[in-house]
C-alpha cells in the first residue's frame, strides 16, 4: 500500500523569539507574518494562495457537490431573497428588501401601494464592494440618514438625502463606524456618534474615542456641537434616542463589549443637564421614553434573564424602577411593545413581549399596568422572531419578523384588536423546493454537569421513527459562544445544502452566548472561557456516542469569535475532528488586544497585560497550543484582507506553526479573499465562499464519496 505524501508547505522561517511575560515563557516563532506588507509575508501569502488553488482543483467537479451544482443550489435556496420590518413614519413605511438574484439589500419607501427605492449600494458601486451599513428616517419621514461602507473596512460614512426627491441634502460625514442616528423634530438636526479626527490622537487610537455629536443638517461636520463622552473611556461605544416629542435625549455607554452599559437623561426643553439612569451599576440596560410619557427600561439588573421597569423620567435613577415584567426563571426577555389607541390617544392597552426559551421564541400579552399574563401570540411553528415594531403615532398593530429552519424570514402582523396574526410580507423572489428534513433540539451534559442544547438538523429519510440516525454520517458542527450572542433557530442555505446532500448540520447553544441570560454569558468569559471549549467538545463527542457521526465523518466550523472556537477545538482536541473550518478567527490571544478592535474586547477574554489574565489567555490560546508530530484535521482558514475587525494575521500565524508541526497528510490550508471585510458583502462573493467551504468539508467528510 503508498503511503499518502505530506503536503509541501511554502517556507515560513521560524524565529527564535521567547519573551518573559508576567514570569510565562511565550514563543511567538512567527510574529513576522503579523506584518502584511512585509515582503516576506506577501510572499508566503501568495504561496498560500497556490496552494489552495492547487487542492481546490481536486474539488470534484460532477454531482450535487460540484462547483457548478452547489453554486446553483445555494443561488435556489437563497432565491427567494430578503424583506425587513416597516419603520413607520406617518403614512410612509421604509423597508429593506432584497431580490432573489441582487448583490444587496436596498431601501425602499412606500405610500400605499407606490414603492420607490431609496438607495440601491450596487448603484452607488456597481463593483457591489460597497455595503449599507445603516440607516434611519427623520421622525416626520422627509430625510433619511444613511452610512455605507467600501471594500469590507466597515468605515462608513454618513449621509442625508430627502425622501421625495432621492437628492443629497448632506454628506458626506466621515469617522462614523457604528453610529446611530437620532433625529430632531423637524428634521433640521440629529444627534451622532463620529470618533475625533485621527490628528489628535495616537497613532494606535484611531478607532476610537467616539463622542455624541449634535448635527444641523447642511452645515459642515466640523461645526457640529460636542455633546456627550469626553472623560470617558476611550473605547465606549454609545446609543443616543430622543423621544418623539423631542423632549428627552436618552445616551448610553459601555466600554468596549464589556456586559454593562451606562444610561443617562437630559431634558433638552431646559436644557437641563445629563442625569443618571443607571451608572456604575453592572448590568446591561436600555431605555427608552414611551408614547405615554414614561420612562421604560430593559435590564438585568438583579434579573439575568432580563426584567423591564418603569419610571418618571424626571426621577429616572434605579431606586425609583417599578418592575412591570419580573424575570422569568427559564426565558430570557428579548424585546417589548405597547398597543395604544393612536393619536392623541397614548394611554397603553397591551403589552407585548418577546422571550427565547431555550433559544425558540415565544411571545406573550399583558396588562401594561400590572405586568399580569393576559395570553399568548400564536406564532408561525418553533422558531426565532425579531424585533416588535410600532408605528410612533400609536395604534393596535405590531411587526415583526419570522424564521425557522425551513422557512425564509417573513413580516407578520399582529393586531391587538382581534389578536389575529396575519402574513403582512413576503420576500419578493421564488421560495426553493426543500428537503423533507427534521430539526430536532437535543440535550447534552458538559464536563462540569450543565446542560447544553443544540440543533441536529437531517435529512427525514436518514432517520428512524423515533428520530435516531439510520447511520453515522458526515456532520458539520457549528458554534460561537461569546459576546452574549444567540444562535436561535433560522432559517440557512449552507445547511440545507449539506443536509440535502446527505449531511448532518448541528448548531451548539455553548456558554458565552446569550441563550440562557447574562449568567449564561458570564459562565463562558474570561476566567470561565474554557467551559465554551468544554460544551463544544462535548457536544460532538455525543454526536459520535449517539452514532449521528464518527470522527472520520466530523468537521467543526465558526467564524470571528466562533473562529477561536474551532481554532481551540483543532488545537486541543485534534481527535475528535477531521475537519476544521476556521474563518476570520482571533487565535494568538497573547496579542489579540493590539489589533483590529481586539482592545475593546478585554473585558470578553481577559487583558493579557496583567498577569492573572494572561494566564487564563496562555491555558488556550490556540497559537500556542500547537504540539509537534500531532496529526491535525484538515483545515481551512478563510481571512479577508478588509477586515478591520480581526486581523488575518491571526490565521497566518496559526496555520504556519500547524503546517510545521502536523504529521500526516490532512492539508493545512489558508484561503485569501481582497476586498472584503469581516462583516457584509455581496451575494455572489457569499455564494462563492460557501461552496468552497462545503467542498472543502465534503471531501475531508466523505461526504458524496
Amino acid at each position: 500500500m503508498t503511503a499518502t505524501p505530506l503536503p509541501t508547505y511554502p517556507p515560513a522561517h521560524r524565529l527564535d523569539l521567547v519573551e518573559d511575560l508576567h514570569g510565562h515563557a511565550v514563543a511567538d516563532p512567527y510574529r513576522w507574518l503579523e506584518d502584511a506588507a512585509d515582503a516576506r509575508t506577501e510572499a508566503w501569502s501568495s504561496a498560500q494562495d497556490e496552494l489552495y488553488a492547487a487542492h481546490r482543483a481536486t474539488y470534484r467537479a460532477d454531482g450535487a457537490l460540484g462547483a457548478e451544482a452547489l453554486t446553483g443550489r445555494l443561488g435556489e435556496l437563497l432565491g427567494a431573497g430578503f424583506v425587513g420590518t416597516p419603520a413607520w413614519r406617518g403614512e410612509r413605511r421604509f423597508f429593506s428588501r432584497r431580490a432573489g438574484d441582487q448583490e444587496h439589500a436596498v431601501v425602499v419607501v412606500a405610500e400605499g401601494d407606490t414603492e420607490r427605492v431609496l438607495i440601491d449600494p450596487v448603484a452607488l458601486d456597481p463593483a457591489g464592494t460597497t455595503t449599507l451599513d445603516a440607516w434611519q428616517p427623520s421622525k416626520e419621514g422627509h430625510l433619511l440618514a444613511y452610512q455605507v461602507s467600501s471594500g469590507g473596512t466597515e468605515e462608513s460614512v454618513l449621509h442625508v438625502l430627502d425622501v421625495a426627491t432621492g437628492e443629497l441634502v448632506d454628506g458626506p460625514i466621515d469617522r462614523a463606524r457604528y453610529s446611530p442616528v437620532a433625529w430632531l423634530p423637524g428634521g433640521e438636526a440629529f444627534y451622532y456618534v463620529r470618533r475625533l479626527p485621527p490628528e489628535q490622537l495616537p497613532d494606535d487610537e484611531h478607532q476610537y474615542h467616539r463622542r455624541v455629536w449634535l448635527h444641523r443638517v447642511g452645515t459642515p461636520a466640523e461645526t457640529d456641537v460636542e455633546v456627550f463622552g469626553d472623560g470617558l473611556d476611550h473605547t465606549s461605544y454609545y446609543g443616543v434616542s430622543v423621544s418623539r416629542d423631542g423632549r428627552w435625549l436618552i445616551v448610553s455607554a459601555s466600554a468596549g463589549t464589556a456586559p454593562r452599559t451606562d444610561v443617562w437623561i437630559a431634558d433638552l426643553s431646559t436644557g437641563g443637564p445629563f442625569v443618571e439612569v443607571a451608572v456604575g451599576i453592572d448590568a446591561e440596560t436600555g431605555a427608552w421614553i414611551g408614547r405615554d410619557g414614561r420612562l421604560w427600561v430593559h435590564t438585568n439588573l438583579d434579573a439575568p434573564r432580563g426584567r423591564l421597569a418603569v419610571a418618571d423620567p424626571t426621577a429616572p435613577g434605579a431606586e425609583h424602577w417599578t418592575t412591570v415584567l419580573a424575570e422569568d426563571p427559564e426565558a430570557v426577555l428579548e424585546d417589548v411593545a405597547f398597543t395604544d389607541g393612536g393619536a392623541d390617544d397614548t394611554t397603553p392597552t397591551l403589552l407585548l413581549a418577546s422571550w427565547r426559551r431555550h433559544t425558540v421564541s415565544e411571545v406573550t400579552t399583558h396588562d401594561p399596568a400590572s405586568g399580569a399574563v393576559l395570553g399568548a401570540v400564536a406564532l408561525p411553528g418553533l422558531g426565532s422572531i425579531s424585533g416588535l415594531v410600532t408605528r410612533p403615532d400609536g395604534g393596535a398593530d405590531v411587526w415583526f419578523s419570522y424564521t425557522d429552519h425551513t422557512s425564509v424570514p417573513s413580516v407578520h402582523r399582529f393586531d391587538a384588536a382581534s389578536g389575529a396574526v396575519t402574513l403582512w410580507a413576503s420576500p419578493p423572489g421564488a421560495l426553493a423546493d426543500l428537503p423533507s428534513v427534521v430539526a430536532r433540539q437535543v440535550e447534552v451534559t458538559s464536563p462540569d454537569g450543565t446542560t447544553v442544547r443544540a440543533f441536529v438538523v437531517a435529512r427525514a429519510d436518514l432517520l428512524d421513527a423515533s428520530g435516531a440516525p439510520l447511520a453515522p454520517a458526515p456532520t458539520i458542527l457549528y458554534g460561537y459562544g461569546g459576546f452574549q450572542i444567540s444562535l436561535d433557530p433560522g432559517y440557512s442555505a449552507t445547511t440545507l445544502a449539506w443536509v440535502e446532500a446527505g449531511g448532518v448540520y448541528v448548531v451548539a447553544n455553548l456558554r458565552g452566548g446569550g441563550e440562557e441570560g447574562e449568567d449564561w454569558h458570564r459562565d463562558g468569559m474570561r476566567a470561565n472561557k474554557q467551559n465554551v471549549f468544554d460544551d463544544f467538545h462535548a457536544v460532538g463527542d455525543w454526536l459520535v456516542a449517539h452514532g449521528w457521526t464518527t470522527p472520520a465523518q466530523l468537521a467543526c466550523w465558526g467564524g470571528s469569535n466562533g473562529g477561536l472556537l474551532v481554532g481551540a477545538a483543532l488545537t486541543q482536541r485534534p481527535d475528535l475532528f477531521a475537519a476544521v473550518v476556521c474563518s476570520a478567527p482571533l487565535l494568538d490571544m497573547v496579542r489579540y488586544q493590539r489589533f483590529g478592535l481586539g482592545v475593546t474586547w478585554t473585558e470578553e477574554y481577559g487583558d493579557a497585560d496583567d498577569p492573572t489574565e494572561l494566564g487564563w489567555l496562555l491555558g488556550y490560546s490556540p497559537y500556542h497550543r500547537v504540539v509537534d508530530g500531532t496529526a491535525y484535521p484538515s483545515t481551512l482558514f478563510t481571512v479577508f484582507e478588509g477586515d478591520t475587525r480581526v486581523d488575518p494575521l491571526h490565521a497566518r500565524k496559526l496555520a504556519a506553526a500547524v503546517q510545521a508541526a502536523r504529521s500526516g497528510a490532512a492539508p493545512i490550508l489558508v484561503r485569501r479573499e481582497t476586498g472584503v471585510g469581516h462583516g457584509g458583502r455581496s451575494l455572489s462573493r457569499s455564494i462563492a465562499l460557501t461552496v468552497e467551504q462545503l467542498q472543502f468539508v465534503a471531501a475531508a467528510t466523505g461526504l458524496g464519496a
